[in-house]
């Protein structure tokens, strides 16, 4: 696959903390309000500039891409965030907890994302693409990095352990209490190198990022007579992590309403669908397989176990569910849009799901196994889509560490 290395902006080393961001696309626009506030300097006044206009404008007008422009110009001119003077590859890590990931920073071809060397398992809503691709139009910049991840390969761990022995230049805690740590890499040429021999990556988060990237691309080649593939425009900010060093964690589920079942009868009809169905004490999954459900204040282990010539979608834990148990019994037909279903991911989530169901904003609950790296990969290795919130990649990564532009 194709790597480079990039000069990007970045913010000097005492001011990281302050200007790094939660990504666009985790938080709504009050919560950006909120975060964001007595900090002129939080990058999400440029990923998220509706938080500098009234609150009655939409959020795709096209006065919020003009404020994100406006607030670029003004992070550079103000010097919060800087030239580097030379290109480079950059290692960041994000500690939490006793959980700890590494990745290179750098820029990858949509050439690669095009052909599908850079493989993708989700589909992106056209609205969410179209908003993405105007903001890099407009800011001539991607200010968001795309989060891939690469099959294990001992070397390049080998490399990525070696540049963590210098001292690091940017090392700070988020409100989060994750740790974000960078290197600049020292040796970039033996990273291009390796990752030139690695047949495939693939997005683990940043579907529309990188969709956004490759139109961008498309429409600045058809605009430059003269385009030679070369140019900056057709590359993308990335981060690109060994996939076995990555936390999947689970993306579990509340609906409300019991489609006409009482909690007996509820669990009567699990039974008949196949599930092995145990009292338990909490909600906590230990295997693939194993869906844990609260209901009537009480925690279940449902069991069962994909068929044994199931492709790699059908035979996901999210898939098994839905085909065996939220469609044709609690009529959730389609999860991307019924409005009885709701989705939980990240830490800490189980309280969360137990507090839902007793306060009746729901009526049951499903905890589920993380879905493992390698049938995400699985999957896109075979052209397939993974269904609607399967994934939650946690730590997120922080966003205004890196820019890339697309003019230098």
């Amino acid at each position: 696959m194709k790597l480079n290395a990039f000069k990007p902006l970045r913010p000097p080393a005492d001011l990281a903390s302050m200007v790094a961001s939660p990504p666009y696309d985790v938080i709504d626009s009050d919560e950006a309000r909120r975060v964001a506030a007595g900090n002129p300097k939080s990058f999400l006044h440029i990923i998220k500039p509706e938080i500098d206009l009234p609150d009655t404008v939409d959020v795709y007008d096209e006065r919020v891409y003009a404020k994100a422009a406006e607030n670029f110009g003004h992070f550079q001119q103000n010097g919060w965030l800087r030239r580097e003077n030379e290109d480079g590859i950059f290692l960041y890590r994000q500690s939490f907890r006793d959980h700890s990931q590494t990745g290179v920073v750098a820029v990858c071809h949509t050439d690669d994302y095009e052909r599908d060397v850079i493989k993708k398992h989700e589909k992106t809503l056209q609205k969410k693409e179209d908003d993405r691709t105007r903001h890099v139009a407009t800011l001539q910049a991607n200010a968001g990095p795309v989060f891939l991840m690469v099959r294990a390969l001992a070397e390049l761990k080998d490399l990525m352990a070696r540049e963590q022995e210098a001292e690091p230049e940017i090392d700070f805690h988020s409100p989060d209490q994750v740790r974000h740590t960078v290197w600049k890499v020292a040796d970039p040429q033996s990273f291009l190198r390796l990752f030139h021999e690695i047949p495939n990556a693939y997005v683990a988060d940043g579907h529309h990022r990188s969709a956004s990237a490759a139109r961008c691309a498309k429409e600045f080649a058809e605009a430059n007579p003269r385009h030679t593939g070369g140019e900056n425009y057709n590359w993308f900010l990335s981060v690109l992590f060994p996939a076995d060093d990555l936390q999947v964690l689970p993306y579990n589920r509340l609906v409300k309403g019991l489609h006409g079942e009482t909690p007996e009868s509820l669990l009567t009809r699990i039974k008949r669908a196949g599930y092995g169905v145990t009292l338990v004490e909490s909600g906590v999954s230990e295997e693939k397989g194993d869906v844990r459900m609260y209901l009537d204040g009480k925690w279940y282990r449902l069991l069962k176990r994909a068929e044994a010539d199931a492709d790699p979608v059908s035979a996901l834990d999210v898939s098994i569910l839905q085909t065996h148990l939220l469609g044709p019994v609690l009529g959730i037909d389609d999860p991307r849009t019924d409005p009885r279903i709701r989705f939980k991911g990240g830490f800490d989530c189980l309280d969360q799901l137990v507090q839902a169901v007793n306060l009746g904003q729901a009526d049951v609950a499903f905890s589920l196994f993380p879905t493992g790296t390698e049938e995400i990969m699985a999957v896109a290795d075979a052209g397939l889509i993974m269904p609607p919130k399967s994934t939650w990649f946690e730590p997120k990564l922080r966003s205004g560490l890196f820019v890339h532009t697309l003019g230098h």
